[in-house]
């Protein structure tokens, strides 16, 4: 671990809803300052003001919140290095532009697009290696400068890049050692003609100025990486370790977008997703904890997570691996974790039980033993409790159920039976249930499946339903004879 106390951003642009990648980013980061006891900060990149909005900021603050990524530092939370909009940042931008041209180490151009497409093309029919920003105006005294300035001319500030420069190495946390050609390298412009910063500038501004120490962002910025460091060096600041993560495909190898189904977090979010199982499903797209482990729970992740067993090649997003790290997820949950965080808020929502919903634990544990087997998502949790949340007279008959499990000749004698034999029960408990159940087929001479299925439509309303003893004992005694009398109509 460095001495230097570990410090990452994650700095989303609030121009649309949190996407995928975004998230499996902001995941990093947090997963690496936790593991190293170091500070995760979140700041806002709303420099585009066309499309960066507040409504977007709102969904991204409560995407990072149901994500459980707490930030010791940013929007909401304050901290020592703010503010953490870089629209509140803008002067802090200027200041160091101008602190730059005054130690010469960049410069106003005076050039006109259409004197810089010109030169482009030129460099261009000469073949020139070099075909960026020809430093027509780098050599221009400060006087010169200020005067045409003075004179109301439009004007970017660009840095210079020193000639000696020599090409830029990056040593990258995941992709290693990755050079840059410095005949690539032109002034680039730092500060826009209306003042505004451009991104490498205000980024390494910001980082500098926060001290970041570690920056861990996608792929597709590994381009901008030189140029962030030529800015680093001007401005005197440490360059601080990159690491740049592997995009995320679709199935058919492209960069996952709305073709391949649900991008953004809120999505999941909304279908139900467990948001300890997403989490753990998109630290797993580029990152394993030793190559086997599939199920990763967040305090595990927090502990253990580090650079090193990031991929550099990029990972496929598989829907069915998320649903099955969900299933795990709820599967792992004891009765009563699944009953308070699950069953009873899904219920609540639907309808299906008010807020002067009382129940006895016992019996709530016993519902949430049958019913969490058969949840893959919480919304599941309203269609497999029908049965039991139902009257005899609200119960809803499955049309095919019926016809399948009692418009046969015999399932009335079966639900004669079957009446009789419960009627005289003791204890209305799962095991005495199934015990006065069990001779039926035997004494009526018919196959087990045919009697078994005319009582669980009976009691049910269909043929898919959890156990039967279990639910007839959730059901009660008095309401499973009603539902066996009103089902007997049914049957022939």
């Amino acid at each position: 671990m460095s001495e230097t106390p570990v410090r990452v951003r994650f700095a989303p642009s609030p121009t649309g809803k949190l996407h995928v990648g975004g998230a499996r980013t902001a995941i990093y980061n947090w997963a690496f300052a936790r593991a190293n006891h170091g500070t995760f900060i979140l700041r806002i990149d709303d420099t585009d003001p066309e499309r960066s909005t507040e409504e977007n900021t709102q969904i991204i603050l409560r995407a990072m919140r149901w994500l459980g990524l707490d930030w010791d530092e940013g929007p909401e939370v304050g901290g020592d290095f703010g503010p953490y909009f870089q629209t509140e940042r803008a002067e802090m931008y200027r200041a160091a532009a101008q602190r730059l041209w005054d130690m010469g180490l960049a410069y106003p151009c005076f050039c006109t697009p259409e004197q810089l497409a010109a030169d482009r093309e030129a460099a261009q029919a000469r073949k020139d290696p070099f075909q960026g920003y020809q430093r027509r105006c780098r050599d221009l005294s400060r006087e010169e400068a200020q005067a045409r300035i003075d004179a109301g001319e439009p004007y970017v500030l660009r840095i210079k890049v020193p000639a000696d420069r020599g090409d830029v190495v990056v040593r990258d946390a995941v992709h290693g050692e990755v050079t840059f050609a410095a005949r690539e390298l032109d002034d680039f412009v730092i500060q826009r003609t209306d003042g505004t910063p451009t991104y490498n500038f205000a980024t390494v501004v910001d980082d500098a100025a926060m001290g970041i120490t570690h920056v861990i962002r996608g792929d597709d910025h590994l381009s901008n990486t030189p140029r962030q460091v030529i800015v680093y060096e001007a401005l005197g600041a440490p360059v601080p370790t990159f690491a740049h993560i592997s995009m995320i495909l679709g199935a058919d190898g492209k960069k996952l977008s709305k073709r391949h189904g649900a991008t953004n977090v809120e999505e999941y979010r909304d279908a139900g997703y467990l948001s300890d199982a997403f989490v753990n499903y998109l630290a797993l797209l580029g990152w394993s904890l030793d190559g086997e482990t599939t199920i990763v729970p967040r305090d595990v992740l927090a502990s253990q997570f580090s650079l090193d067993h990031v991929s550099k090649n990029p990972a496929t997003f598989d829907p069915k691996k998320l649903d099955w790290i969900q299933a795990e997820y709820i599967r792992s949950m004891s009765d009563q974790e699944f009953a308070d965080e699950i069953m009873l808020p899904e219920l609540h929502e639907a309808g299906v039980i008010g807020g002067d919903f009382e129940a006895d634990e016992a019996w709530v544990d016993a519902l949430a033993a049958i019913v969490k087997p058969r949840t893959k998502f919480p919304a599941d949790v309203v269609s497999v409790t029908a049965p039991v949340f139902a009257t005899a007279e609200t119960l809803v008959y499955d049309e095919k159920s019926v016809e399948k499990g009692l418009a046969k000749e015999g399932m009335g004698a079966v639900l004669d039976a079957a009446r009789e034999a419960l009627a005289g029960l003791e204890a209305w408990e799962p095991a005495a249930i199934d015990a006065a159940l069990e001779p039926l087929p035997e004494a009526l001479d018919l196959k087990k499946r045919l009697v078994f299925q005319a009582v669980r439509v009976a009691v049910c309303g269909n043929l898919v339903s959890p156990p039967l003893g279990e639910t007839m004992a959730l059901v009660g005694r008095e309401d499973c004879m009603a539902r066996i009398d009103r089902a007997r109509t049914m049957a022939l």
